[in-house]
C-alpha cells in the first residue's frame, strides 16, 4: 500500500505521471509526498546496504525469514581474477558432478555476474562441494576459489537486492525530487555520528562485493548523487573521507579497476571548482600523498629511502593507478588563489615533497670491479614511479607559476628538502684543485668509485621552479640569493650526467644491463623532460652563477679527466680508450650547456619554438610519419605534442602510397637550425641525422660542414653562461684536444673529440661575431678569438695555429670542410675586430669551399664520361666483331641446310608454305599455326645448374600451391558439404554454372629440378621436428613448405612439359576437312565410343579371351566405324622420364586431395577429373584478374604467371598417361552427353546446369584417349587434334551461346541497321523461343547478338588463354593490346580460335547437325523449370565478385558496430563485430556465444563462416580494432592493416591514436588484388615468418 500510495503523484498532477508531459528538471514534489517517498527509500535502501554487506555466518532477522522454513543451502562459487575459465571448468567437473556443458555455462555466468549458486542442498552436502572445490582449485592455483554456504533465504533476498536496484534507477529517473529525497537518505548520518552514511557503507564494502552488486550500486551513484551539483560535493567529501580505506581495499582486491569504487575518482577530481574546493576542505592532496606514502612504506629502508627489491608488481601497478587521482586534481590551475587553497596546496606541497625526498637518491649504484655482478638489481619499480609522477612534477610547477608567492615558498620549501638529503654524502674532506693558476676548493668524488643514484627528483624540481621565477621574473624576489651554494646544488646532477657518460664509456660492463637500461630511460622521450633535461638546466644555472673556469674544473674533476688534461697521460691502452670516450662526453657536455637554451626561462623561446625545434631535429634524422613524430615529442598531462600547431611551419607533408605512410620532410629553409649535437638525439640518431645532412649538402653542391646554429639570447640571469666560451680552462681544454689530433697519435684522440671540439670553438666564434656585431662599444669583453690565438705553453702553439695543422692529418679528412668554416670565421672576427668590412677579405674565401667541391664534382662527372665513353666502344667493337661471326656461320649452316635439314622428320610442304603457315595466328583447326620450337634452357634455384626442358630428361619443376576458392562463386555460402566417409555429394566431373568452390593452382614461377625439391622438402620436414614456430606457418602432414627462394606457402610442384613439337601437313588438313564435317565428326566419335563400350563389355564378360567378333549383330556392321577414327592421322604418345611421370602423380595426388579435401589416392577416378578442373579454373581466375584491371588478355601476365599457367595447362594435359584410359574415356562419355543428349545418362546435366569452359577443357584433355588400341599406344596426329578441337570448341559454343540465351531476361535496347548477324541472332533466337515456349515481344535481332556477344565473351577470353597454353601458337597482335575496341577484341578472338566472326552463323553452316541438339538441349526438365522461374540460374557474362563497399568514413562503420547486437546472445557486454569482407556479414567474434561445430571441433564465428563463404579463406575487418585478419585455416591466420588512413596517411590499428579514418581506395584496392589473386595463404605464411611467436593465437575461436 505504501509504494502504491507514495508514487502516485508527480508535480501533483495525476495526468503528468501517466502521459510524461511535465520537465523533469521542473516537477516539484509536494512536501507529503517528498516525507513519503524519503521514509521508503530510507527503509529500502536499508534493506539493500544490510544483504549487500551480508556476512557469510549471519542469519535473516526473524522478521525476513519465510513463512515455511527451509532447511536449503546454496555452495556460492565467487569471481576471481587468479583463476581461469579452464581451471574453473576442471574444478566443477571434478567437485559437482556436473558434465564440461554445464560447467562451461557455469563459469560463463561467474565471469559475468560475479557469482554463481553451483550446487543447492543440504548444509552438509554443501560443505562437502565446497571442501571439495577449494582442495580441487587448490591443486592448479597457490590460491583456492572462493566459496561461501548462504541460505536460501538469504539467496532470495539478495537476488531481489539486485532487481530493486533497477527499479530505483526508474523511480528516480521520474522527478529531480525523487533523486534528491534518494541522495538525502543515501548521505544522511546515523544519530550517534558511528555508523557512516548507507552509501559510504556500501563504498566501503565494495571491494568484497561480487560483480553484480557492484554494478548496481555504482549505477545507483551515477544516476542519483553525480546528477546534483550539491549531493556530488557531499559524496566527493565523503569519498575524500574514506579515500585511504578505499584504495586499500583496491590494492588487495583482484579485480579490475573499470569495476571498484575507486574507479569513480575520475568522475569528481577532474571537476575543477570540486577539486579546489576539497583542496580547501579536506586537503585532498595531503590525503592522496598520505595514502602512497602509507601503502609505500614498506619499501622503506634504513635511510628513509625506497628500495624495492622483492616488490609486488600487480599490487605496485594498483598502487601507481593512486597517481591518477593526483594529476585529475591538478589538471586545471587556479586563477584564483583564496587564502585557504594557498595553506592548504603548500601543506599538501610539503607533503609531495617528503615522497621525493624518499625518492632522492634511491637506489644507488655503485660501480663494480673486478667480477661480473652476480643478480641484476631492481630498477623498473623506481622508473614507473618516476614515469607516472612526471607530469604530476609538471603540474605542480605550473600551478606554482600561477602565483608569485606561492612559487618562491615552494622554492624555499624545495631548497630546504634537498638540504636535509642525506644521499651520496662526500667522505673526505675539501682540497685544492689547481689549473692554469686557477684554484678549486671542493671535496674530492669520484662517480667510477662511489655509490650514485640517477633519482634525484627534488633536484630537478628546485631547477623546475628557478627557470619559472626566472620567466616570471620572481627571481628578483629571492632572499639572500647568495647563500644558495651553487656548486653543491649542481654536484648531484653533474654526478647523473657523468654516471651516463661513463656507462656509454662502457666503464660499468660489469654492472650488467640493468644500469644500461636506466641509463637509456634517463634519456629517453618517456622521462627526460623532469630527469636529464632539468639535470642540464641545473648545470645551466650552476654555469650561470659560478666563475667560468671553476665550473670548468668541477667538470673535469667528476668526469675523472682533471689529470688527463694537466698532461698526466697512462699507457694503459684500455684507459686511454676510456679517457677518449669522457673527453668526447664531456665536450658534449659543454656544447649542450653553453648551446641549449630552448627553454622558456633561459632563453627568450616559447613553448611552441621548442616543439618546433624538436620536430626539425627529428625530421633531419629522416623523413618521418605522424605516428613517428609524436613518439618522438614529449607529451603534457593532456597527453599532447602541440606538433599540429607547428608542423605546417617546418615541414611538407607526402601522401602514401599503395604501401607505407604519409611522410612529413623538413622544409629547406628550416635546415639552418640543424644542430647535429641536439642533446636530444640518442648515438644512433646521431650518427643517422649526421650522414644525411652531409648527403644533403653533397648533393646541394656545399661543402660537408655541419655549423653550429644561431642560438637564441640567453636571459639576463643564465646570460654569464657564455663565459664558459672565453675562459682560460676552456681554451686550455681546445688545445689539449687539438694538440693531441696534430701529433697524430692514433691511441690518444678520436675524430668525435675534435668534431665536437671544433663544434665547440665554432660555437665561440658566433658569439664573438654576434657581441661585435651587436655592441655599439668600442671594446668587448668575449675574446675567445684573441685567446685562441695566443701562443700557450705547451709546445708554444695556439689554438689557431693547432686548426691549420690538422687540416693536414689524413685522418681527419671527413672534418677538413669543418676546420675550413672555422679558420673562415676566425678571420671574419678578426676583421670585426679591426673594425674592417669582412666582405672584401672574405669573398674569395667564402667561395673557394664551394668552388673546390663544384670543381672537384664537375671533374670526377667528366672523369666518368671518358671512362663511360670509352667502355662504350670498346662494347661496340666487340659486338661488330661477334656481328661478323656470326654472318660467316650462319652462311655455312645455310650453304649446308639441304643435307642436314630435317633428318629424321617427313617434309610435308615446300619450305615457302611452312613459311607461310607459320605467321598463322589461329590456334585450332586446319589453319592452326606452328607451336615454338626454341628449346628452353632453366636454372635450378637450388644446385643453379642449366637444363634443358625436355620430356626425356629429369623432371623441372615449378613449385605450385593448390587451394580451394570462391573467388568467382555466384553463390557465396553455399559451398556442396562433404558426406561423413568423406567424399563430396556432387560428382566433380561437372561444374555448375554458379562456380560455388574451384580449385585453383598457382605458382611463384621458381624452377627446380625434381630431386633437389625432393631433398629440400626433406630436409624441411627434419628441421621443422625441431622447431615450434615453424608448424605455425606450414603444414607438413599436407605437404606444405617454403619456397627456397621467395618463401611464397606451396604445398605441390608442377613438372614442366614442352610444347609437342608437331608437323603440320596443311594439304592433307585441307583434304580432310572436306570429309570431315561436324555431323561426320560426331558419327565417327559415337562409334568409336559404342565400340570402345562393346570391347569393354566383352573383355568384362569373357574370362577366356574370346574375340569381340563373337557378337556380329552389335560389331558386324559398325566394325569399320569404330576403327575409322584412326583414319585421319594417328601417331606414337609422347615418351616422358620416369621423374616426369613420378612428379605428374605428386601434382595430380595434391589437387585431389584439396580440391576434394579426401584422403590422397592416386588410383581414385576422379584424380583426371580435378586435374581438368583445376587447369580450367585456374584460367577463369587469371582472365576474371585481367578483365578487372582492365589489362590485355596477352601480354599483361607476369612472366611467372605466364610460366605457371603453361605448366598447370600441359600438366593436365599429360594426366591422362598416368590414368586409367578405360576412366578416361568413361570420362569422356558422360562429359559429350552434355553436348549429344542421346550419348547420356539419366543423370546427365542439361545445358543450364554445367559450366561450359570446364566442359570444353575435359573433352579437350580427354578425347585423346579415344584413340587408345588394346595393343598399342597411339594418340591424334596433329590434324586430328587439331579438327577434334575444332568440332569440340563450335558444339561447346553454340550450347553455351544457348546457355546464354536462355538464361537472359533482360535484352539491351540497342539502336541500328539489321545486318547478317542481328538477321541470324533474331532466327536463333526463334527457334529457341518456338523449342521452349517462351517468347519476349519486342526483342530486335541487335539485342539479342549484343546480349550474347557479350554473354560470350569471357568464355571465348578463356578458351583462348586454355589453347594458348596448350598448343603454343601465337596471338594475333589485337589481343595484346587494350586500345583495341570490343568488337575488334571479339573479331580477333574469332579468328584466333577459328570461329566465325558472326558466331550465329555456326547454326547456320551447322544446321542440319545442330537443329535436333537444339530440340533437345531446350526440352530438357531444367530448362523448362529456369523459364517458369522454379530453379535461379546463372546470368552471362558472370557477375564479377569484389569486396563489399565500405563506407568512406570510418566512423560510420563504428556506428554500425555500436548497433551491433549478437545473433545467440542478449547480453549487453562488449562484443567484437566482425565484418566480412566477401559477403559484408556482420559477425560476433571472439565470444563463447557464437561458437559452433566445425569438423567435430569447436571454432569462433568467422571461422565457421570463412568456411562456407570462403572455403575456408576468410578476410574480415575487425571495427573496433580497425585492424584486417586473414584466416587459411582453423589454425592460421594474420592481421593486415585496415585500409583506413587518417589525414597523415597512416593506419590506427586498436584506434590508438583516435585520429578520424578514411578509406583508401588504392589499400582497399590492393585488398582486393590480393584476394583476387589467391595470395591470401601466401601473405599469412609471410606474415608468420617475420613475426616470430612462440605460442599460436588460438584462430579457431575467432
Amino acid at each position: 500500500m505504501l509504494f502504491q500510495t507514495c508514487f502516485r503523484l508527480d508535480c501533483g498532477r495525476l495526468q503528468c505521471w501517466f502521459s510524461q508531459q511535465c520537465d523533469m528538471d521542473e516537477c516539484v514534489l509536494e512536501p507529503e509526498i517528498y516525507v513519503r517517498a524519503e521514509r521508503l527509500f530510507r527503509i529500502l535502501l536499508h534493506y539493500v546496504t544490510d544483504f549487500l554487506v551480508w556476512e557469510e555466518s549471519l542469519e535473516p532477522p526473524e522478521e525476513l525469514q519465510p513463512l515455511t522454513k527451509d532447511n536449503a543451502y546454496y555452495c556460492v562459487l565467487y569471481n576471481d581474477e587468479h583463476h581461469s575459465y579452464d581451471h574453473v571448468i576442471y574444478t566443477l567437473q571434478r567437485s559437482v558432478n556436473c558434465d564440461q556443458a554445464e560447467a562451461q555455462t557455469h563459469t560463463a555466468l561467474i565471469d559475468k555476474e560475479g557469482r554463481r549458486a553451483v550446487k543447492r542442498g543440504t548444509l552438509r552436502s554443501c560443505q562437502q562441494a565446497r571442501d571439495l572445490i577449494r582442495s580441487n582449485s587448490e591443486h592448479i592455483s597457490l590460491q583456492p576459489l572462493r566459496v561461501e554456504i548462504l541460505h536460501a533465504a538469504v539467496m532470495a533476498h539478495q537476488t531481489f537486492v539486485l532487481r530493486l536496484g533497477p527499479w530505483f534507477q526508474k523511480i528516480i529517473s521520474y522527478s529531480v525530487g525523487f533523486r534528491q529525497a534518494f541522495c538525502q537518505v543515501a548521505l544522511e548520518t546515523t544519530a550517534d555520528g558511528d555508523q557512516p552514511c548507507l552509501i559510504s557503507r556500501l563504498m566501503l564494502h565494495d571491494a568484497r562485493m561480487y560483480k553484480g552488486a557492484r554494478k548496481i550500486v555504482h549505477e545507483l551513484i551515477f544516476c542519483s548523487m553525480l546528477m546534483e551539483t550539491e549531493f556530488k560535493r557531499l559524496f566527493a567529501i565523503q569519498f575524500t573521507k574514506y579515500y585511504k580505506q578505499l584504495q586499500k581495499d583496491f590494492i588487495i582486491d583482484d579485480h579490475e579497476r573499470s569495476i571498484s569504487i575507486t574507479a569513480l575518482s575520475v568522475q569528481i577530481f577532474t571537476v575543477p571548482t570540486l577539486a579546489r574546493q576539497l583542496i580547501e576542505e579536506g586537503n585532498v592532496i595531503k590525503v592522496i600523498v598520505g595514502t602512497v606514502m602509507e601503502l609505500l612504506r614498506e619499501h622503506l629502508d634504513n635511510n628513509n629511502r625506497f628500495f624495492f627489491l622483492g616488490y609486488n608488481s600487480d599490487k605496485f601497478s594498483r598502487i601507481q593507478i593512486i597517481f591518477h587521482d593526483l594529476r585529475y586534481i591538478l589538471i586545471s590551475k587556479p586563477s584564483v588563489w583564496t587564502e585557504e587553497l594557498q595553506r592548504e596546496f603548500l601543506e599538501g606541497f610539503r607533503d609531495f615533497l617528503g615522497l621525493l625526498k624518499c625518492m632522492q637518491g634511491m637506489e644507488e649504484v655503485k660501480r663494480q670491479f673486478g667480477q661480473h655482478i652476480a643478480v641484476e638489481p631492481e630498477w623498473e619499480a623506481g622508473f614507473s614511479l618516476q614515469i607516472q609522477l612526471r607530469h604530476i612534477l609538471a603540474m605542480f610547477q605550473d600551478w606554482c607559476s600561477s602565483n608569485d608567492e606561492i612559487l618562491l615558498l615552494a622554492f624555499e620549501e624545495c631548497h630546504k628538502v634537498l638540504m636535509q638529503c642525506n644521499n651520496q654524502p662526500f667522505h673526505r674532506e675539501a682540497t685544492n684543485y689547481h689549473m692554469l693558476k686557477h684554484v678549486l676548493h671542493i671535496r674530492p668524488y669520484k662517480v667510477s668509485q662511489e655509490p650514485v643514484s640517477i633519482h634525484l627528483p627534488i633536484s630537478r624540481l628546485l631547477a623546475g621552479l628557478y627557470v619559472i621565477m626566472c620567466r616570471t621574473r620572481a627571481v628578483e624576489r629571492l632572499d639572500n640569493p647568495e647563500r644558495f651554494d651553487h656548486t653543491l646544488l649542481a654536484e648531484h646532477p653533474l654526478r647523473c650526467v657523468v654516471l651516463a657518460a661513463q656507462v656509454s664509456a662502457e666503464m660499468w660492463r660489469r654492472n650488467g644491463i640493468s644500469l644500461v637500461s636506466q641509463v637509456y630511460y634517463y634519456q629517453d622521450v618517456k622521462c627526460r623532460d623532469e630527469m636529464y633535461d632539468k639535470d642540464i638546466v641545473m648545470l645551466q644555472i650552476a654555469a650561470s652563477k659560478m666563475d667560468p673556469n671553476h665550473f670548468l674544473m668541477l667538470v673535469l674533476l667528476r668526469f675523472e679527466l682533471f689529470d688527463y688534461f694537466k698532461g698526466s697521460i697512462n699507457k694503459d691502452q684500455d684507459e686511454l680508450i676510456q679517457w677518449n670516450r669522457l673527453t668526447e662526453e664531456m665536450l658534449y657536455l659543454l656544447i649542450v650547456v653553453i648551446g641549449e637554451r630552448y627553454v622558456p626561462g633561459i632563453s627568450q623561446v616559447t613553448k611552441e619554438d621548442v616543439t618546433m625545434r624538436e620536430v626539425i631535429h627529428l625530421l633531419c634524422i629522416e623523413p618521418m610519419a605522424h605516428s613517428s613524430l609524436v613518439k618522438g615529442l614529449t607529451e603534457n598531462e593532456s597527453h599532447e605534442t602541440g606538433l599540429e600547431s607547428v608542423i605546417t611551419k617546418v615541414a611538407t607533408f607526402k601522401k602514401p602510397g599503395v604501401s607505407g605512410h604519409g611522410l612529413y620532410g623538413v622544409k629547406k629553409e628550416r635546415l639552418v637550425e640543424f644542430n647535429p649535437f641536439f642533446y636530444h638525439y640518442s648515438r644512433s640518431q646521431h650518427s643517422k641525422a649526421e650522414e644525411s645532412q652531409k648527403k644533403r649538402r653533397t648533393h646541394e653542391g656545399h661543402d660537408k660542414a655541419l655549423r653550429p646554429p644561431m642560438p637564441p639570447a640567453f636571459c639576463p640571469a643564465f646570460s654569464s653562461i657564455v663565459r664558459l666560451l672565453s675562459c682560460d680552462i676552456i681554451v686550455h681544454i681546445l688545445r689539449h684536444t687539438l694538440q693531441r689530433a696534430a701529433e697524430d697519435r692514433a691511441t690518444h684522440w678520436t675524430e668525435a673529440m675534435i668534431q665536437r671540439a671544433l663544434h665547440l670553438i665554432g660555437q665561440a666564434l658566433l658569439e664573438e661575431k654576434t657581441q661585435l656585431e651587436d655592441s655599439t662599444m668600442e671594446e668587448v669583453a668575449f675574446d675567445f678569438s684573441l685567446k685562441a690565438r695566443r701562443i700557450g705553453s705547451e709546445h708554444g702553439k695556439s689554438v689557431f695555429l693547432l686548426l691549420s695543422k690538422i687540416k693536414a692529418v689524413p685522418s681527419l679528412e671527413a672534418q677538413k670542410d669543418m676546420v675550413k668554416w672555422v679558420l673562415q670565421m676566425f678571420e671574419i672576427v678578426k676583421c670585426l675586430r679591426e673594425k674592417s668590412s669582412p666582405t672584401a677579405s672574405m669573398s674569395v674565401d667564402t667561395t673557394k669551399p664551394e668552388e673546390s667541391a663544384q670543381d672537384k664534382e664537375k671533374a670526377e662527372r667528366k672523369r666518368k664520361a671518358d671512362a663511360a665513353k670509352l667502355h662504350r666502344q670498346k662494347i661496340m667493337a666487340q659486338m661488330s666483331a661477334m656481328q661478323k661471326n656470326f654472318i660467316e656461320s650462319n652462311k655455312l649452316l645455310y650453304d649446308n641446310m639441304p643435307e642436314s635439314g630435317t633428318q629424321g622428320e617427313p617434309v610435308a610442304t615446300t619450305a615457302s608454305c611452312a613459311m607461310e603457315h607459320s605467321e598463322l595466328c589461329v590456334a585450332i583447326g586446319p589453319q592452326r599455326g606452328s607451336s615454338p620450337a626454341e628449346r628452353e634452357l632453366l636454372t635450378c634455384i637450388l644446385c643453379q645448374e642449366e637444363q634443358e626442358v625436355a620430356a626425356q630428361a629429369p623432371a623441372m619443376v615449378l613449385t605450385a600451391c593448390v587451394q580451394r576458392s570462391t573467388v568467382l562463386t555466384q553463390c557465396r555460402g553455399r559451398i556442396p558439404a562433404n558426406r561423413a566417409d568423406g567424399t563430396v555429394t556432387s560428382y566433380p566431373l561437372f561444374m555448375a554454372p554458379e562456380l560455388a568452390v574451384g580449385t585453383h593452382t598457382g605458382s611463384c614461377g621458381h624452377v627446380m629440378h625434381a630431386t633437389c625439391w625432393q631433398k629440400y622438402f626433406e630436409a624441411v620436414q627434419n628441421m621443422t621436428r625441431n622447431r615450434l614456430h615453424v608448424e605455425l606457418i606450414i603444414d607438413l602432414e599436407n605437404g606444405e613448405y617454403l619456397c627456397p627462394l621467395c618463401k611464397s606457402l606451396c604445398n605441390t610442384v608442377v613438372p614442366l612439359i614442352p610444347f609437342e613439337r608437331l608437323m603440320f601437313n596443311y594439304e592433307n588438313a585441307e583434304i580432310i576437312g572436306e570429309h570431315l564435317t561436324l555431323s561426320r565428326w560426331i558419327q565417327i566419335l559415337t562409334a568409336r565410343i559404342r565400340g570402345l563400350k562393346s570391347v569393354t563389355q566383352e573383355n568384362d564378360c569373357n574370362t577366356e579371351g574370346s574375340s569381340v567378333d563373337g557378337d556380329p549383330g552389335l560389331c558386324g556392321e559398325g566394325q569399320a566405324d569404330f576403327r575409322s577414327i584412326l583414319s585421319y592421322g594417328v601417331q606414337e604418345p609422347r615418351k616422358f622420364s620416369d621423374s616426369i611421370l613420378e612428379m605428374l602423380v605428386v601434382c595430380a595426388t595434391t589437387v585431389h586431395r584439396v580440391g576434394l579435401q579426401t584422403a590422397p589416392n592416386e588410383l581414385c577416378p576422379r584424380v583426371p577429373i580435378m586435374a581438368w578442373n583445376t587447369c580450367a579454373f585456374t584460367i577463369q581466375a587469371i582472365e576474371n584478374i585481367l578483365q578487372e584491371e582492365s589489362k590485355s588478355l596477352f601480354g599483361s601476365l607476369q612472366n611467372r604467371q605466364l610460366a605457371g599457367l603453361k605448366a598447370i595447362v600441359q600438366f593436365s594435359a599429360a594426366q591422362r598417361i598416368k590414368s586409367s584410359q578405360a576412366v578416361i574415356q568413361r570420362h569422356f562419355n558422360d562429359m559429350l552427353g552434355v553436348l549429344l543428349p542421346a550419348m547420356g545418362r539419366k543423370n546427365t546435366p542439361s545445358p543450364l546446369e554445367v559450366d561450359f569452359f570446364h566442359l570444353l577443357v575435359g573433352l579437350v584433355l580427354s578425347i585423346p584417349a579415344l584413340y587408345q588400341e588394346e595393343a598399342v599406344d597411339l594418340q591424334p596426329s596433329a590434324v586430328s587434334s587439331a579438327y577434334n578441337h575444332l568440332h569440340i570448341l563450335h558444339l561447346v559454343t553454340m550450347a553455351h551461346m544457348l546457355q546464354v540465351l536462355v538464361s537472359s531476361t533482360d535484352f539491351p535496347a540497342v539502336a541500328g541497321e539489321e545486318t547478317e548477324e542481328s538477321k541470324a541472332a533474331a532466327e536463333l533466337y526463334t527457334t529457341v523461343s518456338q523449342h521452349t515456349e517462351r517468347l519476349i515481344p519486342d526483342v530486335s535481332g541487335i539485342s539479342v547478338a549484343e546480349r550474347v556477344k557479350r554473354g560470350i565473351e569471357p568464355f571465348l577470353r578463356c578458351a583462348a588463354l586454355f589453347f594458348n597454353c596448350l598448343t603454343g601458337v601465337h596471338p594475333p597482335e589485337e589481343l595484346f593490346s587494350t586500345a583495341v575496341a570490343s568488337q575488334g577484341q571479339l573479331e580477333a578472338l574469332c579468328g584466333y580460335l577459328a570461329l566465325p566472326s558472326n558466331l550465329f552463323q555456326l547454326f547456320q553452316v551447322h544446321r542440319d547437325t545442330v537443329t535436333p541438339l537444339l530440340k533437345s538441349w531446350c526440352g530438357s526438365l531444367a530448362v523448362t523449370k529456369a523459364l517458369k522461374g522454379k530453379n535461379q540460374t546463372v546470368r552471362y557474362p558472370r557477375r564479377r565478385n569484389r569486396l563489399v563497399d565500405l563506407p568512406e568514413d570510418y566512423s560510420a562503420l563504428l556506428n554500425q558496430a555500436s548497433h551491433f547486437q549478437c545473433p545467440k546472445s542478449t547480453d549487453d557486454d562488449r562484443k567484437h563485430p566482425t565484418l566480412c569482407l566477401f559477403c559484408g556479414a556482420i559477425l560476433c567474434s571472439q565470444s563463447s556465444c557464437c561458437l559452433s561445430q566445425l569438423d567435430g571441433e569447436d571454432v569462433g564465428a568467422c571461422t565457421a563462416h570463412a568456411a562456407t563463404c570462403g572455403a575456408g579463406v576468410g578476410m574480415f575487418l575487425r571495427i573496433r580494432e580497425c585492424e584486417i585478419v586473414l584466416m587459411a585455416s582453423k589454425t592460421r591466420g594474420s592481421t593486415y592493416p585496415a585500409p583506413y588512413l587518417d589525414d597523415y596517411g597512416e593506419t590506427d590499428p586498436h584506434l590508438g591514436r583516435g585520429n578520424p579514418l578514411h578509406l583508401c581506395p588504392e589499400r582497399y584496392k590492393k585488398l582486393n588484388q590480393l584476394w583476387q589473386q589467391h595470395c591470401i595463404l601466401e601473405e599469412i605464411a609471410r606474415s608468420l615468418e617475420v613475426v616470430n611467436v612462440m605460442f599460436a593465437f588460438e584462430w579457431q575461436m575467432l
